[in-house]
């Protein structure tokens, strides 16, 4: 009678073990790990000393191994101490200043990540998170330089309007693909192009947005005091505020995604369109929608890089952060944990180049590891084969196995 107890109990632990193992969360994890390794490779040999002393390998193999050991060592502490805490500062402010650079990158990577990985929900490749990040911070920069409000209601109003004008700017795309079938990929990248040129535009014009006192490059005034996103922490550290919105954002993707009946028809027309219409969606103002809402995410990015600033924008306000959310989402499996855990990832690497710069090694190391990275995740065969991953698992047997055991505890 025991073991007729105890063996059910051994097969479903080791058929829980094989779903963890199968799962999405333990690739994207190896896949960091692989990353990293790659990026210690391109440290190793790299390093002059290393290269030195390969040269006489065989004769004293030692040299080279501690020439590389040092190499990695010393790459990977720099980018701790850059994104992390820095152990060689004598201020303790200073020490944990790159810990708020890493927050302070991550806000807009977590944000625009959001809106990316929402879009891949619903079965679409919304490129055009760079576009709709300018078109935003367009606007909020006009509210912000423009127009007088008290404080307060002025950076609300700036933060609205800019969240609204990126989901206006995504909707077309929408529109676009429901109307006529056009394809997103397509209309995302030629709107990323029309959204520099308006802006530069704006940026170059006196009467708009143009710095009443700026040079040859094209540059805005500065958002008032009162469209500012206060300082987090103080004035000692440049973390504000649009890092707090976009953990309001993470939350508020989960709740729609999760347990909203919007985002159970985002789900479904992801899953399988011609399924959700049967059952009685209407798809094209599914992806209207959709595209909508994913433009409001990458929206709070543009309130971060628009109202996070104490100067003067240019036109390259959105740096790689268009591009960057895609991999974000992709390494987050566009969940919301996954998407903040990504976004805190590789805001730690946009924090930490430079600091491993100081030591000699390229800051492009750090981009490296972020390509290998997406390549991994995008492969899962080839990760599954380096670890000997088993297949993906289509039951739910952790699922199973939670349940029956908050039932037995139940019921003692």
């Amino acid at each position: 009678m025991n073991n007729a107890v105890e063996t059910p109990v051994v097969n479903r632990g080791n058929a829980v073990l094989k779903e963890i193992l199968s799962g999405g969360a333990t690739r994207a994890l190896l896949s960091v790990v692989l990353g990293f390794v790659v990026g210690a490779l391109f440290m190793v040999f790299s390093n002059e000393a290393f290269l030195t002393a390969a040269q006489y390998f065989t004769a004293r193999p030692a040299d080279s191994l501690a020439a590389a050991w040092t190499a990695i060592a010393d790459g990977y502490s720099a980018l701790f101490r850059g994104s992390i805490y820095n152990y060689a500062a004598d201020d303790i402010v200073v020490a944990f200043r790159p810990l708020t650079e890493t927050l302070r990158f991550a806000g807009p990577l977590i944000a625009s990540g959001l809106g990316i990985a929402l879009a891949f929900r619903v079965g679409l490749f919304n490129i055009g998170a760079s576009g709709q990040l300018l078109f935003g911070a367009l606007w909020a920069t006009w509210i912000s330089t423009r127009v007088s409000l008290p404080w307060g209601v002025h950076l609300v109003v700036a933060a609205l309007v800019a969240i609204l004008a990126s989901a206006a700017y995504a909707a077309v795309v929408g529109f676009l693909k429901a109307r006529t079938g056009a394809h997103e990929v397509i209309v995302t990248i030629m709107m990323n192009y029309i959204a520099a040129g308006i802006l530069t535009y704006f940026f170059r014009t006196p009467e708009l947005l143009r710095e009443v006192d700026g040079g040859g490059t094209p540059k805005s005034d500065a958002p008032a005091e009162t469209a500012q996103l206060p300082y987090l922490l103080g004035d000692q550290y440049t973390l504000h505020w649009g890092f707090i919105l976009a953990i309001v954002g993470v939350f508020a993707y989960w709740w729609i995604m999760e347990r909203s009946t919007m985002g159970y028809r985002f789900r479904m027309v992801g899953h399988n369109p011609d399924a959700a219409r049967t059952a009685g969606i209407n798809v094209e103002r599914t992806f209207m929608i959709a595209m909508a809402v994913s433009g409001a995410f990458v929206g709070l990015a543009a309130v971060n890089q628009a109202l996070g600033a104490r100067a003067g924008m240019t036109p390259d306000i959105d740096g790689t952060i268009g591009f960057d959310a895609i991999t974000v989402a992709l390494l987050g499996s566009s969940t919301a944990p996954g998407v903040l855990l990504a976004g805190l990832l590789f805001g730690a690497f946009k924090a930490g180049a430079p600091a491993m710069q100081v030591i000699g090694l390229s800051p492009e190391i750090t981009g490296v590891v972020q390509g290998f990275i997406v390549l991994f995740i995008a492969a899962p065969p080839l990760v599954r084969a380096i670890f000997r991953l088993p297949p993906p698992q289509k039951s739910t047997v952790v699922a199973d196995w939670w349940r029956s055991l908050v039932t037995k505890g139940g019921r003692k």
